[in-house]
């Protein structure tokens, strides 16, 4: 169109009619102008004016050198162009010209020789359009283009890729690359069926998702992919639609994802969960054992301490069954009181009814209970005498804790003496139980305070490994601190901090 309409400008000057001439000045967005054999301006319109910046006044007689960029000037562009448009009968190009302020313009220019009757040439026709704005559009775009190709084929947390309408690789990221294997030159052409395992390209399934991404515009799948090397990994896969501007499918866009690490941490999250659900359906469990076991001994304990009251009546070797009786009784009541225990503290309900007690007390009075027990197990019990502590506790948890303390001391430490020591410091009161047994293994320390855990081998001693747990969950349950040491005089030394009111703990 643009050439069409420069050639019938062209023949309205060759007419040289007055009308012609008012036309050709009235064209604004085209600069048409006359040179002369050399290349000298010999008409000027007011397009040319405008785009040019030069008036009639100033331009005429001047070489049309003047428009070009000194570059252009010193290869001899401008006397090249008007030998090929006298030789050719036509010279056109696009590229950069010059206004008179001196900013530079994107221009497309015909030049067309002009002959007189007899065929000499008298001087060329120029007609130039300013196509700036254009060409910036076109570079913007270019630009926008190529940011966008840099970004695709630089990502590599995702696999981003063209497959044809039917089916084949045509472009490949660094993403796909690292994610599936292949480098392009290996993959470009090649079917997307490689990217399935083979029961799902038996199903037909990457046909059947390329078929429903037709239909809708795009599809989501999550499923197993193959790499190159044969592995399997999880994939979220995006699938869209590419049509041209007449809706005819150009092919499709794909992202992949690799959610193999998801995945993988559902399935931990999943075993956890089913881990943990076990441990509560245990610990319920455990409630439940406890609590049905605990009714018939109880009735078996009050028949037992019965006969106890007739034990004059019987026979010797009836009541010395008739004591162990007894005494397994006890430890087995202990055994599943201490059960009850672990199910409340797994379940959260382990609860205190706190009251003001004094600690040292307290202390002498289980010990006094558990002479019995610290006699079989030759163990000769020392409180040392102090001030009093008072403090803010519930009363029979901290009776178990002292307990459970002296029991183990009975058990491990056998046939050595045992001390017990109440202090106050500051806020706290301390309380220290220190055996003369063989100590604890340092390796073992860390663990002693865990559910099932002992120092020493389960064939040398009974329990369930469950009395330290117990000790260390009351005494953090009222807001203090266990711990245990051997010292340099020998044995092994528990050591409780509690804070001494309610409000610091």
């Amino acid at each position: 169109m643009f050439e069409q309409k420069s050639q019938a400008v062209l023949e309205l000057v060759d007419a040289r009619d007055d009308q012609s001439r008012r036309l050709i000045d009235s064209l604004y967005d085209y600069a048409i102008f006359m040179l002369d054999i050399s290349g000298r301006v010999r008409s000027w319109n007011s397009g040319a004016e405008r785009i040019k910046g030069y008036t009639r006044e100033e331009v005429l007689g001047r070489h049309f050198s003047l428009f070009y960029p000194p570059e252009d000037i010193g290869t001899g562009k401008c006397e090249r162009e008007l030998r090929v448009a006298e030789s050719e009968g036509r010279f056109e190009e696009e590229g950069w010209r010059v206004r008179k302020n001196g900013d530079r313009f994107w221009a497309n220019v015909i030049l067309t020789p002009m002959r007189d009757a007899k065929g000499r040439l008298v001087g060329f026709a120029k007609v130039t359009r300013d196509l700036t704005e254009r060409r910036k559009a076109e570079e913007q775009l270019r630009q926008s283009e190529e940011r966008f190709r840099l970004m695709v084929t630089s990502v590599k947390d995702y696999a981003m890729f063209m497959v044809g309408p039917q089916g084949r690789v045509e472009s490949w990221n660094a993403g796909a690359q690292r994610i599936k294997g292949y480098e392009a030159r290996e993959i470009i052409g090649q079917p997307i069926t490689r990217f399935y395992p083979e029961e799902a390209v038996a199903q037909g399934k990457p046909w059947d998702l390329l078929r429903e991404a037709a239909a809708s515009g795009h599809v989501e799948d999550e499923g197993w992919r193959v790499r190159k090397d044969g592995s399997l990994f999880w994939a979220d896969v995006v699938i869209t639609a590419v049509r041209d501007e007449s809706g005819q499918l150009r092919g499709f866009a794909k992202v992949t994802r690799d959610l193999t690490e998801r995945k993988r941490s559902e399935q931990e999250r999943l075993r956890l969960a089913q881990a943990q659900e076990s441990v509560r359906l245990r610990d319920e469990f455990l409630a439940i054992a406890s609590h049905e076991l605990k009714t018939p001994l109880t009735a078996l304990q009050l028949q037992l301490q019965s006969l106890q009251l007739r034990v004059d009546s019987l026979e010797s070797g009836v009541s010395a069954k008739l004591a162990r009786a007894v005494h397994s009784t006890e430890r087995l009541a202990g055994l599943i009181e201490t059960l009850l225990d672990v199910s409340r503290l797994s379940t959260g309900q382990l609860t205190l009814k706190p009251e003001q007690m004094e600690l040292l007390a307290t202390v002498k009075d289980v010990t006094g209970r558990l002479q019995e027990a610290a006699a079989q197990a030759d163990c000769p019990v020392l409180v040392r005498e102090g001030s009093p502590v008072e403090g803010t506790w519930d009363r029979l948890r901290i009776e178990q804790v002292i307990s459970n303390l002296l029991s183990n001391a009975f058990k491990y430490a056998a046939g050595s003496p045992v001390e017990l020591s109440v202090t106050r410091e500051g806020a706290e009161a301390v309380l220290v139980i220190h055996d003369q047994g063989p100590g604890i293994p340092e390796k073992d320390m860390a663990r002693l305070f865990n559910r099932f855990e002992r120092a020493a081998p389960m064939k040398h001693y009974g329990g369930l490994g469950l009395g330290l747990y117990v000790t260390r969950e009351i005494v953090q349950a009222h807001g203090g601190s266990i711990s245990v040491d051997n010292p340099p005089e020998g044995g092994a030394r528990f050591t409780v901090r509690l804070p001494t009111s309610a409000s610091d703990a």
